[in-house]
């Protein structure tokens, strides 16, 4: 029964050569791209990207979008003309956070709320020129801090 399949088959590829349906194919007489590179599960996922010019990092995890937006956040808003343009930004993630933060997803990453007066602080920083003694740096208050377990303390024998 197979031979059947496989003989009506090459019989049409046969008849399809002789009509000319295969003559000047895009690609005729070239070599098949990526043929000498060794085998990849996931080939079709980058080409996929490639050819859709789809930024790689559309495929992490939310938390993991979710930190990467908080780092960014002082390049994000040092452009932005107004401290409420600022603010709404900031805010504008604080809500994402707190979203995830009701139902997790993905990995367990740790991603807090940035503080936005924080964040406006440092956007005047950065517009106005030097920082005053006084103030602690802004960019530290963007960044999460890590907190310390009590198991982690304890030296290991």
């Amino acid at each position: 029964m197979t031979y059947a399949w496989e003989a009506a088959a090459e019989a049409q590829i046969r008849a399809a050569v002789e009509r000319g349906e295969f003559d000047n194919l895009p690609g005729a007489g070239r070599p098949i791209p990526g043929r000498d590179l060794p085998y990849d599960e996931q080939w079709w996922i980058k080409g996929l990207l490639e050819r859709e010019k789809i930024p790689t990092e559309a495929l992490l995890p939310t938390p993991l979008l979710l930190r990467r937006r908080v780092e960014r956040l002082p390049d994000e808003v040092r452009e932005l003309p107004t401290e409420a343009a600022v603010r709404a930004c900031a805010q504008e993630l604080n809500t994402q956070i707190v979203a995830w933060l009701r139902t997790p997803t993905g990995p367990r990453v740790v991603v807090r709320p940035v503080d936005v007066d924080a964040v406006v602080r440092q956007w005047r920083a950065a517009r106005s020129g030097p920082v005053p003694a006084g103030d602690p740096p802004a960019a530290a208050a963007v960044r999460p801090t890590r907190r310390r377990r009590w198991w982690r303390r304890t030296p290991r024998p």
